[in-house]
């Protein structure tokens, strides 16, 4: 049975990240993101927010 301790604060996981190796944060079989497609309000969207003014 493993007794690893949980990082109380955060230096200590920011210390806990820093020891990953850094043969896993290069993976070959990683796909990189691709671009998102261009994001456009459509009507339906627009209605939603159409009377947000009355609450604000």
């Amino acid at each position: 049975m493993s007794t690893v301790k949980e990082p109380e604060t955060w230096q200590q996981l920011i210390a806990d990240c820093a020891d990953i190796p850094r043969t896993l944060d290069a993976h070959p079989t990683v796909i990189p993101p691709r671009a998102a497609p261009r994001w456009e309000v459509d009507d339906a969207c627009e209605a939603q927010v159409a009377d947000l003014d009355e609450y604000v």
